[in-house]
């Protein structure tokens, strides 16, 4: 079979998204950002709304997401996605605004911004890439590294009387007022894609319904950052990640 017979849509497994472009993914083999990037493009192109949407990306590995999925973007100062994603839905409330982090975005430096806008209820979505790690600049102990995770600035594992504990913040998500949908997935199995696509589109409707703010978190690999191949990275998230970060629904009011 020729490169030209694999291609033909009648060939293939999955077809790429309309709105996931044809730019060569940069990401390292095994890495979760791809398989959501393609959950996005398809749930917006799916919703109709391509045209009515903003993305907002921050720093870290999360901040190419503007180059993948062909929707309008904003880039936001580390942290502060939220912040920008808020100014964003007041100034057009009929768009579909989300912001796309990693952990150390999200768990660390822009916790004020990203506990504050879930509180006030804002109508947007907060896609959370949880990896326990910080990925892009160089494997560091990131807030939501396991007890005993080694990476490389705890190379020993982590250790709760040093470094304290794994902050759990989607747990905190579901406890304030403003929150309509709080939920934790994976994507390291079928199964677990096709829960995460109904999680991120129940989210993304709530926003548009104007319900209140939305967290959809998504516990991931970086094979990379853990030293293991994409097979055993998937099976250390399985074993390790599940264990502590237990994917479901946490409120859906």
């Amino acid at each position: 079979m020729t490169r030209e017979d694999i291609i033909k849509p009648e060939n293939l497994v999955c077809t790429r998204p309309e709105l996931l472009n044809g730019t060569q993914m940069h990401y390292c083999p095994g890495c979760s950002h791809g398989v959501v990037h393609k959950l996005v493009a398809e749930i917006i192109g799916e919703m109709g709304l391509a045209g009515r949407c903003i993305g907002v990306s921050p720093v870290g590995c999360a901040v190419f997401a503007y180059r993948y999925i062909d929707i309008d973007w904003q880039e936001a100062a580390h942290g502060r996605a939220p912040a920008v994603a808020t100014a964003c839905k007041r100034l057009w409330p009929d768009r579909l605004v989300f912001t796309y982090q990693g952990d150390g975005d999200m768990a660390c430096i822009g916790t004020a911004e990203t506990l504050h806008a879930l509180n006030r209820g804002e109508n947007i979505t907060l896609i959370f890439i949880n990896n326990a790690i910080y990925g892009m600049t160089g494997g560091q102990m990131a807030p939501t590294t396991l007890v005993g995770q080694k990476t490389a600035t705890c190379p020993y594992g982590r250790d709760p009387e040093i470094h304290g504990w794994p902050l759990n913040i989607t747990e905190l998500a579901a406890k304030l007022e403003g929150t309509a949908y709080v939920t934790r997935q994976s994507v390291h199995n079928v199964a677990a894609i096709r829960r995460a696509k109904r999680a991120l589109r129940h989210a993304f409707e709530n926003s548009m319904a104007g319900k209140g703010s939305n967290l959809v978190e998504i516990v991931s690999t970086c094979p990379s950052g853990w030293k293991l191949s994409p097979i055993k990275a998937n099976e250390w998230l399985e074993e390790h990640m599940l264990a502590y970060y237990k994917p479901g629904d946490l409120k859906d009011r």
